[in-house]
């Protein structure tokens, strides 16, 4: 309302002023505000009013060039993270049904190798083909080769079956076999669906996935991590694996106190799930391999993955400068990780006693890394 305006009420005053009617008599709107003490000092000029306008239509354009700013995800980078993330989906089984066709846990006294071995025959078989299910059939024979290790298993029930009883040091080694079997057939599964992997060929998609495995599943396993008690937690009490219950399967403190530290340090950084399957893909992607042959290609798209991943922290965290550079350094301790797994599987391997008990499929993507 301008200061120097004049109005008049056509019915003499009279009008009741409510809030739904309070446009149709401004002579009486101004009455009814100055009786109830509206100061009339209040009410401005046209310059006011003018400077009034301005100001909102000032603060308005400040608003719309900031948003315009603000960075934003391609759509390609959208359509890269909703690819991973479905992979992801697709390939983790937050339930942990497929637990209860492993061989049983025993977490004290002896295996025998017959009920072991049954066990895992009964497990095992059932999903033998999970891993590349989402293959084509024209797919190099050479990749399917990796994937028929999955099959072994059926024929291992031919060979001479022992009544003797295990060594009970080691009770959990055929339950967690299995359960690192089961997880690297996941992993392929999650690697056929990143964008570009399978243009890769046969030989460094093989590569990749055989060096890189555990570190995916040591990233998959912070998923199920309880910082509470320190343990992983997947479902039923009977699969709440604590570190002690790893050490029954031959690994050491050497390589169980840092993946405990690196667990915790990867919690802490309250990744979203976007992140953590950008992670996951980039530590897959990684050029410097043993055996892969084309870097270049590799790396080109490692790199279009670590663009965005950067492209996803500046949207979803900002001042977060220092989110990227911690994830990356996670990559670095998961190769100190993967060594000195690799190192424990090796040894593992080489007593007769303890190597019946892996899967093939362990045997050959850790037995090669290893050597």
């Amino acid at each position: 309302m301008k200061r120097k305006a004049s109005f008049t009420c056509p019915f003499n005053g009279s009008c009741t002023i409510t809030k739904d009617n309070r446009r149709h008599c401004q002579a009486c709107r101004l009455k009814r505000c100055v009786d109830i003490g509206m100061m009339k000092e209040f009410i401005l000029t046209d310059e006011e009013v003018q400077r009034k306008k301005d100001l909102i239509l000032k603060r308005k354009e400040e608003e719309a060039a900031r948003e315009a700013q603000k960075p934003r995800l391609s759509e390609e980078q959208n359509q890269v993270i909703a690819a991973l993330v479905e992979a992801h989906h697709k390939t983790y089984d937050d339930s942990y049904s497929d637990f209860t066709r492993f061989r049983p846990p025993v977490r004290e006294g002896p295996v025998t190798r017959s009920a072991s071995r049954a066990a895992s025959l009964h497990s095992l078989s059932d999903f033998s083909s999970d891993s590349f299910n989402h293959s084509p059939e024209s797919v190099d024979m050479k990749l399917m080769n990796f994937s028929s290790l999955l099959m072994m298993y059926q024929d291992s029930a031919a060979s001479p079956k022992s009544s003797e009883p295990e060594s009970p040091n080691l009770s959990m080694l055929p339950h967690l076999a299995d359960l690192v079997s089961y997880s690297i057939q996941k992993v392929i599964g999650f690697a056929k669906m990143i964008p570009g992997f399978r243009e890769l060929t046969a030989d460094d998609q093989i590569a990749l996935l055989k060096s890189s495995a555990i570190e995916i599943i040591m990233l998959r396993s912070n998923q199920s991590f309880n910082m509470d008690d320190m343990s992983w937690t997947c479902g039923a009490p009977d699969y709440k694996y604590c570190v002690n219950d790893v050490t029954k399967a031959g690994h050491t403190l050497d390589l169980l106190e840092p993946l405990v530290k690196f667990q915790v340090g990867l919690k802490k950084l309250n990744m979203h799930e976007e992140e953590h399957v950008l992670l996951m893909a980039i530590c897959l992607l990684s050029p410097d391999r043993p055996g892969v042959l084309d870097h270049a290609r590799v790396e080109s798209l490692q790199d279009r993955l670590s663009d965005v991943l950067q492209a996803y922290i500046r949207v979803n965290h900002p001042g977060g400068r220092l989110l990227y550079a911690k994830m990356i350094q996670k990559l670095a301790d998961l190769r100190s990780l993967n060594e000195e797994h690799s190192k424990q599987y090796r040894s593992l391997s080489f007593q007769p006693e303890h190597s019946t008990q892996l899967t093939p499929l362990v045997l050959e993507v850790f037995g090669s890394e290893a050597s």
